[in-house]
């Protein structure tokens, strides 16, 4: 008996969910997740279901919770923000992230230095330049007076997000969030 009692209680835990949990659920999160202002870190009753959440993610064979009456499936994910006005993104160089060219992890803008008084002309061994804020300048040629700049593009502080249907259906309204303790 000692031992029928410990196995049911672990069998009771790592049972699926039922449908009705499993949607209550969901909806807690959804509703924590889209909470901004404050975001779910400051609303005490979110705490409970996004720290399941966190740990539930941690296992094997996770799957998001869902809210079907809320609108919204699974979260989708970005990593990285916008880049600044005037840069655009571009996949990283093959070197610098270890060989995942497919990911657009830095942004970068063509320069046209013609018309500067301070712009010098480079010698052939001088096509990469790096500036001491992390920029770095790739010239084509040592007769062009244009050259490209790039730079990490800047990570999400909030990578998460649902995009949550309106009532009617017409619009979305993303609301990104984050999974830190």
């Amino acid at each position: 008996m000692r031992l029928v009692l410990p196995l049911v209680s672990v069998l009771m835990f790592s049972l699926p969910l039922s449908p009705a949990e499993a949607s209550e659920w969901g909806c807690e999160v959804l509703l924590c997740a889209a909470s901004d202002n404050p975001s779910w870190h400051g609303v005490e009753s979110c705490h409970p279901p996004m720290e399941r959440l966190i740990s539930a993610m941690k296992r094997p064979g996770f799957s998001w919770p869902t809210c079907p009456e809320g609108g919204a499936g699974k979260p989708g994910f970005e990593r990285y923000a916008d880049c600044p006005a005037g840069w655009v993104p571009t996949e990283a160089d093959q070197d610098f992230n270890h060989g995942r060219s497919d990911e657009l992890s830095r942004c970068m803008r063509t320069v046209n230095a013609c018309k500067a008084k301070a712009f010098q002309r480079y010698r052939n061994e001088d096509r990469t330049a790096t500036t001491k804020d992390g920029v770095t300048r790739v010239y084509s040629d040592s007769s062009s007076c244009e050259y490209r700049e790039y730079t990490a593009r800047p990570l999400r502080d909030e990578p998460y997000y649902f995009d949550i249907e309106s009532s009617g259906k017409e619009t979305t309204e993303r609301h990104y969030f984050d999974l830190r303790d």
